[in-house]
């Protein structure tokens, strides 16, 4: 005798499939994001909200986030090609412009003028990262050679000794994890603001 099987009903299988939407629903779209927010909140609060920099109650940016500076009483960061303007957040990428690229060439060039314009007398070597946009076009951040060759420059705009600027350098370097992982680098932003502090304290 043939035995044939039943045929499980469609309300059968629609049930199971439901519980397990709703189950996974309420712990990948709700349990979790609340857990893992509200744990960094809790241990992480700055960093969770951005990082950001405020001053007298406003928030002036973030320390992950560069900023455009071309006055020369500022530290100037890395270029950046995001568009339309410099360091946009909600389009971060690098210009993809390769090595042979007249166009990459052109940029270096047009900085290496800008820096030279405004510090004439000052015959270092130009750092690398003062001419060269960063892979996400947001780097915050420069190396200790680009912070030092800014140094007199800065000194002389803002009528401050450069032992005083270099202090401020160093104040706002972050070294290596561990002293390991990374480079030492200098806040940009953290820095400008600094000095700027120096000006309204007095």
């Amino acid at each position: 005798m043939n035995m044939q099987e039943k045929p499980v009903p469609q309300a059968g299988l629609l049930r199971p499939a439901l519980v397990v939407f709703a189950i996974l629903a309420i712990v990948t779209g709700l349990a979790y994001p609340y857990a893992t927010t509200g744990v960094s909140q809790l241990l992480f609060p700055r960093e969770a909200n951005g990082s950001l920099i405020e001053q007298d109650g406003r928030v002036l940016g973030s320390s992950l986030i560069g900023q455009q500076f071309s006055s020369p009483k500022y530290f100037w960061g890395r270029l950046s090609a995001t568009a339309p303007m410099p360091y946009n957040a909600s389009a971060s990428g690098g210009s993809n412009l390769g090595p042979r690229n007249p166009a990459l060439a052109d940029a270096a060039k047009a900085r290496i003028e800008a820096l030279r314009a405004a510090d004439p007398g000052n015959t270092k070597p130009i750092p690398v990262d003062l001419v060269s946009a960063s892979g996400s076009g947001l780097d915050p951040d420069i190396g200790i050679a680009a912070a030092d060759y800014q140094i007199e420059r800065v000194a002389r705009a803002r009528n401050l000794s450069t032992l005083e600027v270099a202090r401020r350098v160093e104040a706002h370097t972050r070294r290596p994890f561990f002293g390991l992982l990374g480079e030492p680098v200098v806040n940009v932003l953290a820095l400008n603001l600094d000095l700027d502090g120096i000006k309204a304290s007095r």
